[in-house]
């Protein structure tokens, strides 16, 4: 019979034969071993007292300690603290996120559109964006499978800490070497921040300073600060100047159906994200969360026997809806309260915006890091702390670069990589 007992001096995987001579020195290491005094022996120091605060290195700490020590606060200052964030939250929303009565969010409309654009008013354009932005990434992705590039210029703002859009030089290399988008100075006029670009125009301007805005350079005009009227120009209206002028993302044929699409999901989806994220009652909440998990819900029903939302074909509809998707568990999942499912909960949805991330030129208009940060550590009403999250991991460029199987829905084997060179 083996024992193994670890004393002093003797290995605890050493065995002792149980025997008259074992048996005694067993007793007499374990007499040894009762009176073993561990600290004596080491001479390890006493611990230390506990530190106190000083007033000159943490002087909150300090202050509150003297008040109630370790306790909590009074209930009456938590009350007051409060009462004031409470108010003062209320005062930054109404400027950040104008609300009706109800406290749902009300999106200001866009002052300056292109319904009239004409190209022989028009002979130099540059655009200004901000990577945080939705609406401003769905117009770097139509130039970009376009092929406007050359011939539109881009300088890409950044969120200033009063949340106004800044120039700053930015690093265009992400952490994998991939050369993606990224902010930095003013290209056309040489501005600190996007509120001078704006202020230049004839007359001046004393609104919101939006991104996307595309500026004419010779006129010194804002042509246009619509999203979607961008877009749509860019498609149509300056195909002499673009590399892929046969790639047409919203076809004749398709405009019923684009615009049916577009009613259900920017009031929904696009909007619906914000309008969860900006609500300033209950209720406005509660029925924006029904209006976008609905609108998800039918989306990954559709999108089980098509591959885009109008069949074989990628439209400025799916453009729209890929850049609220992308941002989607990363962004409005924590941040906007969307919390009932998160994307990676629709298979059909997760594999949808996986389809056209893998689009030739679309992953380079998606810097994450950017995205969050534009987010979380400029929306200080809704992220008072600055905390910045981790990464979700199938947000990552490689869970969006996986194989994907949306081929199989298409009725013919024309894909995009034949549109965009």
């Amino acid at each position: 019979m083996f024992t193994a007992v670890a004393v002093a001096g003797v290995p605890s995987a050493q065995p002792l034969i149980t025997s008259k001579t074992s048996t005694t020195t067993s007793s007499n290491s374990r007499a040894r071993h009762h009176h073993f005094n561990p600290r004596a022996s080491l001479g390890a120091p006493p611990p230390p007292p506990p530190r106190q605060e000083s007033l000159k290195s943490n002087p909150l700490s300090a202050i509150t300690n003297l008040l109630w020590g370790k306790s909590l606060p009074p209930q009456l200052l938590i009350s007051i603290a409060r009462t004031i964030w409470t108010s003062t939250w209320q005062l930054m929303m109404s400027q950040l996120a104008p609300s009706d009565s109800s406290g749902r969010y009300t999106r200001p409309t866009s002052k300056f559109r292109a319904l009239g654009f004409s190209r022989e008013n028009s002979t130099a354009l540059h655009l200004y964006v901000g990577i945080p932005c939705p609406w401003a990434h769905r117009t770097l992705i139509v130039r970009a499978l376009k092929g406007l590039e050359k011939v539109i210029p881009v300088s890409v703002a950044s969120p200033g800490v009063d949340g106004s859009w800044e120039f700053r030089d930015f690093g265009g290399v992400n952490g994998d070497g991939r050369r993606i988008i990224s902010s930095g100075r003013d290209g056309a006029n040489g501005c600190r921040n996007l509120r001078e670009v704006y202020g230049l125009r004839r007359g001046g301007f004393d609104g919101r300073a939006t991104v996307p805005m595309l500026w004419d350079v010779e006129s010194k005009e804002v042509v246009c600060n619509e999203s979607y009227d961008i877009i749509q120009l860019f498609n149509s209206e300056l195909n002499e100047l673009a590399e892929n002028p046969s790639l047409d993302l919203a076809p004749a044929s398709l405009k019923g159906r684009i615009d049916e699409w577009n009613r259900i999901i920017y009031p929904n989806v696009n909007n619906g994200v914000y309008r969860c994220g900006f609500a300033q009652s209950q209720n406005a909440y509660d029925a924006a969360a029904d209006d976008l998990f609905g609108t998800l819900d039918m989306l990954e029903n559709h999108l089980e026997s098509s591959r885009y939302l109008c069949g074989d074909v990628l439209t400025l509809a799916d453009i729209c809806l890929f850049t609220t998707l992308i941002r989607f568990d990363p962004v409005y999942n924590i941040l906007f309260k969307c919390t009932k499912k998160k994307l990676l909960e629709y298979p059909n949805l997760q594999e949808y915006m996986r389809d056209i991330y893998q689009i030739p030129k679309i992953a380079a208009t998606c810097n994450f890091e950017a995205i969050m940060d534009g987010y979380y550590k400029t929306l200080f009403p809704l992220n008072p702390g600055g905390i910045l999250p981790v990464m979700p991991s199938g947000c990552e460029h490689e869970a969006l670069s996986r194989p994907h199987s949306r081929e199989s829905l298409s009725s013919s084997d024309r894909r995009m990589e034949s549109f965009v060179a």
